[in-house]
C-alpha cells in the first residue's frame, strides 16, 4: 500500500517541503494535487510569521499549489493567542516582526508601543527580514524593563534559494543573549497547531510532512500523529537515520511523491 493510504489527512510545513524562497520544491505543486483529487484533507502548519494566512495562501496558489486561508494556521495567531493568555489587552505591546503580525495584535485589543520608551507589558517577535539591530536592541530594553516576551517560533533558519538563512529563532537568540532571558513560544515544535489544524479537517490519522527534526517531527510527535521526513529542505538523510526519541520520524521520504507509492523508508 502507498504511504498516504493509511491516513486521511496530511499536513504540510511550508519552506523547504512546498516551496523554498519564491520557488516551488520539485514534485510537490502535483502532490498536493494529486492529494485534493483523491480527497485526502490538507492544512498547512508553518511558524513563519511574516505573513498572513491571506498571504500564504495567495503565494502557495502562485505557485500552482492548492491553498485556501483557512487551511492555514501560523505561529503569529498562535502568539497572539499566548498573549491574551498572559497578558490581557489594553497593555501596551512592543511588536519586533511584520506588519501583518502588528495588524493581528492590534485586532486582539492591544495598544501598540513604538519602542521601549513607552514601557510596553508585553515584547511579541516574529520573524520580518527588514528587522535589524535597532529593532533587537529595543526588544531588549523593554524586555530588561520587565516586559513578558513571547516569541512566534524558535526556528534557527529558514531554507532559501541559496541555502539556509537566519530565521526568527537565531533573532531570539541574539535578544535572549543580551538579556539572559528566554521567551516563550508558540510555534512548533509546540503541538498546537498541529492539533489544531487536525480538528479542523476532522482527520482522525493525519500525516505530518516537514523537512526539521527540531520543530516539525518534534511538533508532530508531541501531537500524536505519524511524522514524515522529507528530504527536500534543512535535514539529510544521515541526520535523520541519527536522530533519537521525541526528533525520530516515523518515515523518510525524498520527494513528496514517495506519498503515492510504498518506497518511502521507514526508522526503527
Amino acid at each position: 500500500m502507498a504511504l498516504i493510504d493509511h491516513h486521511d489527512a496530511v499536513l504540510f510545513d511550508l519552506d523547504g517541503v512546498l516551496y523554498a524562497g519564491q520557488h516551488a520544491v520539485p514534485a510537490a505543486p502535483a502532490a498536493v494535487a494529486q492529494l485534493r483529487s483523491r480527497g485526502v484533507g490538507c492544512a498547512f502548519v508553518t511558524n513563519n510569521a511574516s505573513r498572513s494566512a491571506e498571504q500564504i495562501a495567495a503565494h502557495l496558489q502562485e505557485l500552482s499549489v492548492p491553498a485556501q486561508p483557512q487551511e492555514v494556521f501560523g505561529s503569529a495567531p498562535a502568539a497572539v493567542a499566548m498573549l491574551l493568555q498572559d497578558v490581557p489587552p489594553p497593555a501596551r505591546v512592543l511588536v519586533t516582526g511584520s506588519d501583518s503580525l502588528r495588524r493581528l495584535v492590534e485586532e486582539a485589543g492591544y495598544s501598540l508601543a513604538d519602542s521601549a520608551h513607552g514601557h510596553p507589558d508585553a515584547v511579541i517577535q516574529g520573524f520580518d527580514p527588514g528587522v535589524g539591530w535597532t529593532d533587537l536592541a529595543e526588544a531588549s530594553y523593554a524586555i530588561n524593563q520587565g516586559a513578558v516576551w513571547i516569541a512566534t517560533n524558535l526556528d534557527r533558519s529558514v531554507p532559501r534559494e541559496r541555502g539556509l538563512a537566519p530565521a526568527n529563532g537565531a533573532l531570539v537568540e541574539a535578544v535572549g543573549f543580551a538579556t539572559g532571558i528566554r521567551p516563550k513560544a508558540a510555534g512548533k515544535p509546540e503541538p498546537v497547531m498541529f492539533l489544531q489544524a487536525a480538528e479542523a479537517l476532522g482527520a482522525r490519522r493525519p500525516l505530518v510532512v516537514g523537512d526539521r527534526l527540531d520543530t516539525d517531527v518534534l511538533g508532530g510527535n508531541r501531537a500524536g500523529f505519524t511524522t514524515a521526513l522529507v528530504l527536500t529542505g534543512a535535514t539529510t538523510a544521515a541526520e535523520a537515520a541519527a536522530s533519537t526519541a521525541e526528533q525520530r520520524p516515523d518515515v523518510v521520504l525524498e520527494t513528496l511523491q514517495d506519498l503515492f507509492t510504498d518506497q518511502h523508508r521507514e526508522l526503527p
